[in-house]
């Protein structure tokens, strides 16, 4: 289905607003998946000096008219940020989706598949998470972590500018984020807030500008930990912002959703874990409220295990 859309805004037939829309909510969800776990606990918790975690899983997302599925795989190092912990982690997702909507008494069924964008993210801590060694991590006790991250996409992912709806977004997104997280007994619990800052699609179906304000978001987990090192997290965020230009004229409202979830991890042994994750949209402004689902295996090594 190809469209040419430098026209005024409301000459563009619904069906085109329509599906501009689902392409919108694509895009915002795309690198959500892209962590394999929407809502991200433990971003700002400490781990022994040179660890390394490599897991892989997949994770999907559904609704009533699409459903969006990304197989993920990822890596992540521990090292030593002057003295304070850190870590760095690069993804790689691979995302297939397909969707249909009723217009005009006409379904339109829509699909694509491939190479979603690559994201690397780095998290350091800056107070109460000491680099430590594996074996003097074991006397390490948490009281109250403070730290930053920072996120950026790599705009490599399958992209056609003759599509509506693709799996690679054609832009750049940052997101700089702040978090402390709080140990109470066997109980840790963590409150973060995020920015997300899109630079402009200018090759949206044919040479289009499609541009987006900055996305705001708060999270917070409350963990508990298992006596066998398993955990289990109560999770829920609130995003708002994220309205949508189309050459300059707005075609979407900002956006406001509140979202709850929960993550349990669990060792197989001391280099092996499994992780299962859900999350559901409560409320949406712009009503595109999903389900979404994930599980991953990660195996853990270096820094001495």
């Amino acid at each position: 289905m190809l469209f040419h859309l430098k026209q005024p805004l409301g000459s563009i037939h619904h069906a085109l607003r329509t599906f501009l829309f689902l392409s919108l909510c694509l895009s915002f969800l795309l690198p959500t998946l892209s962590y394999a776990q929407e809502i991200e606990a433990r971003t700002y918790s400490n781990a022994p000096i040179g660890i390394n975690f490599i897991s892989a899983g997949i994770v999907q997302a559904k609704t009533s008219n699409y459903r969006l599925t990304s197989e993920v795989m990822s890596m992540t190092h521990i090292f030593d940020a002057g003295g304070q912990s850190g870590k760095l982690t690069l993804v790689l997702p691979y995302a297939q989706f397909s969707g249909s909507k009723k217009i005009s008494g006409q379904t339109v069924i829509s699909s694509t598949e491939g190479l979603s964008d690559p994201v690397i993210k780095a998290a350091v801590n800056l107070y109460g998470a000491p680099a430590l060694t594996l074996d003097e991590f074991k006397s390490y006790q948490q009281d109250l972590i403070v730290g930053v991250s920072l996120a950026a996409s790599i705009p490599w992912g399958k992209y056609d500018d003759n599509q509506l709806i693709n799996v690679g977004a054609n832009r750049w997104f940052i997101q700089p984020g702040l978090g402390v997280s709080k140990a109470l007994g066997p109980w840790r619990f963590e409150l973060a807030g995020e920015g997300i800052f899109y630079s402009n699609n200018t090759d949206f179906m044919g040479g289009n500008s499609l541009s987006q304000s900055p996305v705001y978001v708060a999270q917070t987990h409350g963990i508990y930990y298992f006596q066998n090192t398993a955990w289990m997290s109560l999770d829920a965020t609130y995003s708002k912002g994220g309205q949508t230009y189309l050459n300059g004229n707005a075609i979407s409202g900002s956006q406001e959703n509140w979202r709850f979830g929960s993550t349990l991890s669990y060792p197989v042994n001391k280099h092996n874990s499994i992780r299962l994750s859900a999350s559901t949209g409560t409320y949406s402004r712009t009503n595109n409220n999903y389900d979404l689902y994930g599980i991953s295996w990660q195996y853990r090594f270096g820094g001495g295990l």
